[in-house]
């Protein structure tokens, strides 16, 4: 079995004897590791116990840009527990823009807070020593670049990213990486994007539990599904669908820094 690593799912938000049925998989699917994005305090008191269970899942923790504002308390709060928990995490995220929040609002709708909260989250990874994982499509890619660029940020992973030539161009120039979903498969958009970043700076995610169409259908999401991911970017690539597989695997692999000793201080 071709090895794989899923660099952004949700795993705490699945449904517990759905998260079982993964994790009982994985080795079946390939799937040696997985990072386990978190939403808020609560989210990521339960990614570090999942972590702490299962020596496959690394966590990352942050605040998810599409809801509400944290108040200052509750921000106060996060950032103190991820002081304190920074050795167990290996990224933070997810952060970045709520484009389908303020998408979907009648009116009146500032993203000044985001920001403001985005760009203290830039400032914690730095001092932490830390990649960003990042919630940034549309037109507040552009925006979230420039507080990368701003703050000297070298290590960025766009998740599931659509965005201008412009600034795919800047993200690709900057060094930065992007995973694509499932969605690789059947979508025109992620298909394009795929072709025209390189492969050495490209992941495979799930983003589960969100579901996907196509050959997906109706099927809960899975590490799994990342198979065919692959197989479609080695075609989108013209190459070898080992080289591929390889390829991706080092550079989550890589930007992640995956070792025996990560794997052991996840569980301490």
């Amino acid at each position: 079995m071709r090895k794989i690593i899923d660099s952004h799912i949700h795993l705490d938000l699945y449904k517990e004897n759905e998260m079982r049925e993964i994790m009982k998989e994985l080795a079946s699917a390939g799937c040696t590791d997985l990072i386990s994005v978190s939403f808020h305090l609560e989210s990521c008191l339960h990614n570090l116990r999942l972590a702490k269970t299962y020596s496959q899942v690394h966590t990352a923790f942050g605040f998810h840009p599409e809801q509400e504002l944290p108040s200052d308390e509750e921000l106060q709060d996060l950032f103190l527990w991820m002081e304190k928990h920074q050795e167990q995490m290996v990224a933070v995220g997810e952060i970045g823009l709520p484009y389908y929040l303020r998408s979907e609002s009648k009116g009146d709708f500032s993203n000044d807070g985001h920001i403001e909260l985005l760009e203290q989250f830039i400032l914690k990874a730095r001092q932490w020593d830390k990649p960003v994982i990042l919630h940034a499509v549309y037109d507040d890619a552009s925006i979230v670049c420039d507080l990368l660029e701003k703050h000297g940020v070298e290590k960025a992973h766009f998740h599931w990213f659509k965005g201008d030539s412009k600034t795919v161009e800047r993200m690709i120039e900057n060094g930065w990486f992007i995973s694509v979903t499932p969605d690789v498969v059947y979508e025109q958009e992620i298909q394009e994007l795929a072709k025209v970043y390189p492969l050495d700076q490209i992941m495979v995610e799930t983003d589960g539990p969100w579901r996907f169409e196509g050959p997906f259908s109706g099927k809960m999401t899975h590490p799994n599904m990342i198979h065919k991911s692959v197989v479609s970017i080695a075609s989108i690539k013209d190459c070898r669908k080992e080289e591929v597989y390889g390829i991706l695997y080092e550079n989550t692999a890589d930007f992640y820094q995956f070792s025996p000793s990560k794997r052991e201080r996840n569980r301490t």
